[in-house]
């Protein structure tokens, strides 16, 4: 089996420095920061239409920032020489080319990023596609679609993978398949962003998380420090007033029950936002998190499981490739 792990010793470093992106009045994204280090597998998380396709588009260089930058490896996307042969990008399988097979489809990306013929075939069995190779991709299931825009990604040989749910449509060997792939990339020092609602496999693949929610980071840290951290369980003598309060500084929460609230802040903080509100608290103590979904809704203030559909933010879907 041909190796699925990046030549590189070590892959660039992702980085978003303050990007801002507005369509109209809107804010897609707002003043967003974050970094991806190589060697890790980073999730990207928030609920639907809080700005991550935006900025993965601004990563890859298929749109542009009001304000800020993203930098791969300390330059833009746009001013790498060969961007292919450095970053692997999948932002919707469903956008490749229904007339042709699956191994044209390969070798057509291999001879635009410059790598040779033979590389379409290795990466056809990488993506475990080699028995459905002569088939026309109109005829792929999503899973194997799927699989399939994973393997155009990484015909460059990239030392970065940057993934738009990648998961989705995937059987439960799919998934495994690909948590091996990445876990594999990002130990011999390979970069991987990827973006998904599934956050049992996001729970079970990453090392380090992204939260974001209305385009602002809520959230930055290892898988271990956002699940391990303490939030607090609140209530109030006037419950209106402290939902009102945390509102107005984008505090995010989850009810507990009628009149408790769990806060995305550590005790020591919404004690110094209650006297700065001049809120009258009747209960302040710390919780700890059970597990991944439990900390997204309390850092996004979803009340529900977000669906597993990519989220809709008003841009146009991908063309084709030709």
């Amino acid at each position: 089996m041909t190796s699925t792990t990046p030549s590189a010793s070590a892959g660039p470093t992702l980085e978003v420095r303050g990007v801002t992106k507005r369509y109209g009045a809107r804010a897609a994204v707002d003043d967003l920061s974050f970094v991806c280090r190589p060697g890790t597998v980073t999730g990207f998380l928030g609920p639907n239409g809080a700005g991550k396709s935006t900025t993965l588009r601004i990563l890859t260089g298929l749109a542009r920032a009001d304000e800020g930058e993203a930098l791969v490896g300390g330059a833009p996307y746009r001013s790498l020489s060969h961007p292919a042969r450095t970053v692997g990008v999948m932002l919707d399988a469903r956008a490749l080319h229904g007339g042709r097979t699956g191994l044209e489809t390969l070798r057509l990306t291999a001879r635009t990023v410059g790598m040779p013929a033979s590389r379409a075939d290795e990466v056809l069995e990488m993506v475990g596609l080699q028995g459905a190779g002569g088939k026309r991709v109109g005829g792929y299931s999503y899973g194997m679609r799927q699989r399939l825009g994973i393997g155009v990604a990484l015909v460059g040989d990239p030392a970065v993978l940057i993934l738009d749910e990648p998961a989705n449509g995937l059987d439960p060997e799919g998934i495994r398949w690909m948590r091996r792939l990445l876990r594999s990339f990002a130990d011999a020092g390979g970069t991987v962003l990827l973006s998904s609602h599934q956050l049992r496999e996001v729970e079970a693949t990453v090392d380090r998380l992204v939260v974001i929610s209305q385009g602002r980071l809520v959230r930055e840290g290892t898988l271990e420090e956002l699940t391990s951290e303490s939030g607090t369980r609140v209530t109030a003598l006037d419950p209106t007033a402290l939902r009102t309060a945390l509102d107005k500084h984008g505090i995010a929460y989850e009810p507990r029950s009628e009149t408790e609230l769990e806060v995305s802040l550590v005790p020591e903080d919404m004690g110094r936002l209650a006297l700065r509100e001049q809120l009258v608290l009747t209960s302040l103590g710390a919780s700890k998190g059970n597990g991944l979904e439990e900390v997204f809704f309390a850092l996004t203030g979803q009340l529900e499981a977000p669906p597993a559909a990519a989220e809709a933010e008003n841009q146009p879907a991908p063309a084709p490739i030709r």
